[in-house]
């Protein structure tokens, strides 16, 4: 018998069963997802103990933390700055600080780049960015706490 005549004798049941294995294993479901699109955070209001274990990232230059879709971040220059961790192109929550260029707001997604006052740096998909919303911080030093908020 012929391989294409045994196939064919099989039956599509039977062809199934052997190639699902491999089909599954072949998913989009190894592989890291492009994030969840999601509504921007309004009445952004809180704190940060930074002497907790959550801020512990944020006692070195360049670290960030995300929080109640915020990205927080001691900046390069050791300053703190917010920004939405919800990206203005397509509202995906991928936003995230990185040292690139003197430190910005980046997006995985479809790679949008943010300065620090979240002006765009580039276009994507050939569409100029729009800004990217950056919250106000202020530390309180005798307590080492750190609130972000919308003005």
């Amino acid at each position: 018998m012929e391989r294409k005549q045994f196939l064919k004798s099989l039956g599509a049941g039977a062809a199934f069963a052997l190639t699902f294995p491999c089909l599954h294993g072949c998913s989009s479901d190894n592989q890291e997802t492009p994030g969840t699109i999601v509504e921007e955070p309004s009445g952004v209001d809180f704190t940060i103990d930074l002497m907790s274990s959550e801020a512990t990232k944020l006692a070195n230059n360049g670290g960030f933390i995300l929080k109640n879709l915020v990205v927080v971040v001691k900046n390069l220059e050791g300053e703190f700055v917010a920004a939405s961790q919800v990206c203005s192109h397509e509202a995906y929550d991928k936003v995230r600080f990185v040292e690139n260029d003197g430190g910005i707001f980046y997006c995985d997604v479809h790679g949008s780049r943010f300065a620090q006052n979240g002006s765009p740096l580039n276009q994507v998909d050939g569409n100029p960015a729009r800004q990217l919303k950056v919250y106000n911080t202020e530390l309180n030093e005798e307590e080492n706490v750190l609130r972000v908020f919308e003005s």
